[in-house]
Parts: structure tokens; sequence; C-alpha cells
């Protein structure tokens, strides 16, 4: 019987559905982004409570807000802001400790506050911003000029050449007006003007040594640098560079912020609030960046860096430090592979708002409308997203500006990657032990099942035979089960078997004697009646117990044959000299057959008993003539090939039946449709000759020829 590899077997199924173990780390990583939504919602409503809370603490305080709170609009260009500085600036007219250039704002001829006829447009203009550095308001100029005209030594007009204006208010409201007139680059002098004339030919009063600054010559113009004490300004700014063409003339050009002749044309400045930022820095919100607005938007005060704010839950996640081979481990093999799926919060993400002057955003406009609003945002490099949240200052139940409090979520994130790092460890072991155990126990059951296949299939030949028993198991499950029930009916076919097996023995044995008495008896009949003795009837009992002798002849020469081969002597002969002369007394015995021998080698020695090769060539011989065509011949060849004498008996005649393939040598099998002459056939001629055959350890084939025309025997036998 030919053993089938399963490909697909017990063991690939279990580690098959052992996959579905995969689907766990799966459910915990849904688990995880759903207990992620719900943190970002616990985020936003703690960042509400956080707004909540500093505008509180600003909540009607008049004072901080009384320097904007008279701001009718906000005017870009007319109305300054002033940025925070971080590092100092050294006033020596170089620009490149300027950090924040990108904020400076341009003015043009947009910005023309007087001209003359002799005006070129686009021959003025220049880059200009402020800014705040501890008590000192900073500002830069760098302007476009063809030509720059000093003022000449010992001139006491200041008006007849290029000049810088500045005009503002003082905290008190009284308003100042200074010029900056310059013989040359360097430290300069600005000189107070009286306030109650212009410019033009009136006389520098006195110079004021607290505003600072220093003017320096350029390629395209020239730049000054100055600074201003916070103390001597209020809320009103405007500064206005004009230009004079030739020395001693009359000015060209003015561009400025704001006209710099009157109080009430003045544009405002905006200092961002140190009481405010003091406030809120000391509200200790650390892990949140904080702005304060006014109602137009522009930043007041800001405490806090939104790469560090990442929340109050990077505090559960930082300061973790395990130690440990296992933790090694984790953090040198299974780390690198856990985050090829996720990502580490960055904090070199692009922070767009790290030094504007004016915020906006849905939330800001709700707050200023008096509603507490927030936000979600993603940075502009797609690394961070950021949380923010705004609540309105109240004063007088006038919104006067609002309360912006960011955050990212890189703390939940931090604490999201430590989760989903645990449940995948976890999961990890536990895939692995489960598949180990599934393998393990898939093994073991497979390995039991193939042994009780074996056992099976030695237990009973190609033919059917019973030859040896299965080991019943004394396990208690199911397979143990299974192999105990095949173990008793292996066992009970067995003595079926032997029964089947000794029948016809029994039988011959048996009806020896009856057969022998009945015909002794009708031989005493005919003796004594010669009627009787000449009746059909007794004719016709004659020929049956004919028949049944002749049964019980081949049921007894069958079983002598088992029982002889069991004591046969094995001998080399000549196979060739015994298929000769068995030929021989064939073609005497069938002489009305055409019997035509062939023997390609000669001689052909084998091992074996020649008496059983003889008995061989009787059955087989004689089917052949039986079923040949009358007048084809029967073939009968020897031959050697290569390690074997091959013998085959080829007759024309009726073909075999397809599905008697493969039991035409079992015992009591026939294909005749009925005796010859009568004789009855119980199919042992071919089972005979299949005994020999593995007697002699060969191999007997029953076929039909290839162009169908009868059949042939071959049997192989080793040399």
């Amino acid at each position: 019987m030919s053993r089938r590899t399963f490909v697909f077997g017990l063991r690939a199924k279990l580690l098959l559905m052992s996959l579905f173990l995969f689907a766990i780390p799966w459910l915990g990583y849904e688990y995880v982004w759903e207990m992620e939504k719900y943190l970002r919602a616990g985020q936003e409503r703690t960042l509400l409570g956080t707004v909540r809370a500093v505008a509180t603490a600003l909540h009607e305080r008049p004072r901080l807000f009384d320097a904007q709170a008279s701001y009718l609009s906000v005017e870009k260009g007319r109305d300054l802001y002033a940025y925070p500085i971080v590092d100092p600036i050294r006033l020596d007219g170089r620009l490149n400790d300027w950090r924040q250039q990108q904020h400076a704002l341009t003015y043009d001829d947009n910005y023309l506050i007087e001209q003359s006829p002799a005006y070129q447009p686009g021959s003025l203009s220049f880059s200009h911003m402020v800014g705040k550095y501890r008590d000192y308001l900073y500002a830069y100029f760098e302007v476009q000029d063809a030509e720059v005209i000093y003022r000449p030594q010992n001139s006491l007009r200041i008006d007849r050449n290029d000049h810088l204006q500045i005009a503002f208010t003082t905290p008190a409201g009284d308003f100042r007006r200074y010029l900056i007139a310059t013989t040359g680059p360097g430290w300069l002098t600005p000189y107070e003007l009286d306030t109650g004339e212009s410019v033009s030919g009136i006389r520098p009063l006195s110079p004021e040594p607290r505003i600072q600054g220093s003017w320096a010559q350029t390629r395209q113009g020239y730049t000054i640098e100055l600074r201003i004490p916070l103390e001597l300004l209020g809320s009103k700014l405007s500064f206005a560079i004009t230009d004079v063409d030739k020395i001693g003339g009359e000015p060209v050009a003015t561009i400025g912020t704001s006209d710099v002749g009157d109080a009430d044309t003045l544009g405002t400045v905006l200092v961002p609030s140190p009481e405010i930022e003091q406030i809120i820095r000391g509200l200790g919100h650390t892990d949140s960046r904080i702005w304060v607005v006014d109602r137009y938007q522009r930043v007041l005060a800001r405490s806090g860096d939104i790469r560090n704010s990442d929340g109050i839950w990077s505090r559960n996640v930082s300061g973790e430090d395990e130690q440990g081979w296992f933790a090694r481990f984790e953090h040198k093999w299974l780390h690198p592979l856990y985050y090829k799926v996720l990502t580490r919060p960055p904090k070199d993400f692009i922070d767009q708002f790290y030094d504007v002057a004016q915020l906006e955003g849905s939330h800001i406009e709700q707050a200023l409308t008096g509603e507490a609003g927030s936000d979600w945002r993603l940075t502009p490099d797609n690394k961070a997203v950021v949380l923010a949240a705004a609540y309105p200052i109240f004063i007088e139940d006038e919104v006067m500006g609002a309360v912006i409090a960011e955050e990212t979520t890189n703390g939940i994130r931090s604490l999201r990657n430590l989760a989903l790092e645990k449940l995948f460890t976890l999961m990890l072991a536990i895939m692995l032990l489960g598949t180990l155990g599934l393998f393990l126990l898939a093994s073991r059951i497979s390995s039991r099942i193939r042994r009780l296949r074996d056992q099976s299939e030695q237990a009973i030949d190609e033919q059917g035979r019973l030859r040896g028993s299965i080991e019943p198991s004394h396990a208690s499950d199911e397979i143990g089960d299974l192999s105990r029930s095949f173990a008793d009916m292996v066992q009970r076919l067995g003595q079926y078997h032997h029964y089947l097996e000794n029948m016809s023995s029994r039988l011959s044995h048996e009806l020896r004697t009856p057969v022998a008495v009945v015909r002794s008896s009708l031989e005493t009949l005919s003796m004594e009646d010669e009627g009787a003795a000449k009746s059909v009837y007794m004719q016709r009992a004659q020929d049956g117990l004919n028949r049944l002798s002749a049964i019980l002849t081949n049921m007894s020469e069958a079983t002598r044959l088992e029982q002889s081969l069991q004591s046969a002597e094995r001998q080399p002969f000549d196979l060739a000299e015994v298929v000769t002369g068995c030929m021989q007394g064939y073609q005497l015995a069938y002489a009305g057959c055409d019997l035509q021998v062939s023997i390609a080698h000669q001689p052909l020695e084998i091992e074996g008993a020649p008496e059983l090769i003889a008995q061989l060539l009787d059955k087989l011989v004689a089917n052949a003539v039986e079923f040949a065509t009358p007048g084809a011949p029967v073939l009968v060849s020897l031959a050697r090939v290569q390690r074997q004498a091959v013998l085959e008996i080829t007759n024309q005649g009726p073909l075999l039946p397809e599905e008697m393939a493969g039991r035409l040598f079992d015992s009591m099998v026939s294909v005749r449709a009925g005796g010859k002459g009568g004789q009855p056939h119980l199919g042992l001629g071919l089972y005979i000759a299949r005994l020999i055959v593995q007697f002699h350890q060969g191999q007997i084939t029953l076929h039909n020829q290839s162009d169908r025309s009868g059949v042939c025997v071959r049997v192989s036998l080793p040399i």
C-alpha cells in the first residue's frame, strides 16, 4: 500500500490555527488606540481647566490692560509690536545680532508723510523693527538712500540733512519728540524738539542721553540702531526717516510709521507685559506654553516652550529606567522591532508660533467672543500634534483678551508607546509559548496517529491477509481508545481469517467420508439392481458425486500446497531446462493447441523448487490453453532481463475485466462464466500460482496485451 504524504497535516493545521494568536496583539493595539483617544479628550479638558484658572487670575485687573485698552484698531506698520529679544544687542550699526529680522517691516512710498516736487518715487525706503530686551526698547532702521547727507560740522540746524525723528508719549501721557542728525557714522546723540512747532526752522534743544544708538553707512544707504528706556515710553510711538539730497537743502521726502507731528497721529507700540509674564510664570505651568493676547490677538505675554510642553502625562513616562538583562534585551532587540510600527514623539519639530506677535486660530476667535475653545493642529513638518485651548479674560463683563495654553501630545504618545511595548512583549511571549505548546501537542498527536497507522498497515498485507497484530495503547484519551478498538478489530479479523483459511481443509476432511459413503452406496446399489444402475437418476447422482470429488480435490491441493511451502527446501536448478521439459509434455497433452516456445537464454539458474515451478507452469499453461482462441497459438517465452528470469505466457482470447484487476490472484476468485465440460472452478489456480511465485521471491502480473488481442501472464524470478 502506497503511503500518502500529508502536505497539510495535523501539525500544519494546528500551526495555522496558532496564527490566530496574532489577532491578540492587534486587539491590544486597537485597545491602546482607543485609550489614547480618551487620554486626548482628558488632556483637552485638563488644558481647558488650565486656561480657565490662568484667566481667573487675570480677571478684573484693568491695570494690566490699560495700555492697550484704548486701541480702537490695530494697523500693520503703524502700530508696532516689540518682539522679545533673547540675546543682547550691540549698538554698532550692524544688524547681525538681530535674530528676528524676518519680522521687520518695509516702509516705502506707501508710508510717505511728506514729499517735495523733487522726490523721485522709490528713492527712499527702510526696513524697521522694534524689540524688547530687559528694560529697553530696541529699534533698527535699514535705510535705502542713494545719497546720504550728514549734518555739517558746526551747523546749528538739524533738519538740513538726513535724519530720524522719534515721537512718543510718556507713561504720564506727555508728548515727546526727538531728532537724530549725525555729522558722520558712529555714536549718535538724539536731540529733543519743541513739541509745539514743526521740525523745520527750529533749533535743537537739549540732547537726550538716555536714548542711545549708532549710525553706520552701507552701500545702499545707512543703518541706525538705538534703544529707548521703557520708563520713557507710554503706549504711543512713531518713527520717521527724512531724506535730504544735498547739503543745506530742503527735505525731499519723509517716510515713517505714522505722522510724528502730533500726539493724536502717533501709532501705538505694544510691549510684552512684564507683569503678566510674571503672573503666568508664577503659576508654575511648566507642562504647557501659555500665551496672553489682547482683544486684537496680539501677544502680551508668553511663558513656556512648546518643545517641553508634553502635558501632565509625560511625568508618568519620564524617569523610568529599567535595569536587568531582559530590559537590555528588550531595548536592543525588541524595541527596534516595535518601532518599525510605532513612532517616537519628536523633540525637533517646527514651531511656527515660536516668536509670533499675533496669534490666530478658531479657538482664540471663540474665546474673544466670550466662549472657551480648543483646537488641534499639526506642526508644519507633520511631526507633532499640538493641542491649544483658549479662555476669555473679562474686565467689567467685557472681553479684554484671552489666555491660550498649548501642549503637544508627546506625553500621551510616549505613554501609548510604553503601553504598546509592554503589550507587545507580553503577547510575544504568550504567542511563542502557545505556538511551541501547540507544536509539541500536534507532534505528539501526529506521532501517535502515525504509529497506529504503521501498525495497521503492517497487520494486513497487500493481499488482505493478516500478518500481525496491533498493540493496544494504554492512554486514556481518544487516540488510545481508537488504538484499543483497532487492536480488538484486528484480533477478531484474525480469528475470522483463520477460520476461513482452515475452512477448505476442514470441509475437505469432513466431506470425504460422506462422499465415500455415498459413492460406495451408489456402487452397491448399481451392483444389486441393474435397472437402477441404468436409470437417469443414478447417472445424475454419479455426475454430482464426481463434481463434488473434484471440488474436494482442488481444495485439498491448495491446502497441501500452503502446507508444503512451509517445509519446502530451496535448491539451485536450471529454469530453462524445467520449462523446456514441461513444454514438451504440454505439446503432447494439448495436441490440438499450437504451443510455441521461445527460450532466449540457457541456462537460467535460479534457487527454488523445480517441482513447484512445474506446478506453476501447469496452472498458467492450462489457463492460457483454456482461454485461447481456437487455432491461435499460445506463446511461452523465457528470457533474462538484468538480474531476473522473465517468463511470459501469452494467448489470444477474451480480455480480463478491468474491475477484476488486482483480485485475480486472490483465493476463490474466478472470471469463468462456467466450468469447462461441466467441471467446477473454485478460482484457486492463480492463487496457487501466486503462492509459488512468492515462495521464489518473485512477482507475477496478469494484464491485457497492448493491442487488446489477448492476455499475458508475466512471472519475474530473481536469478
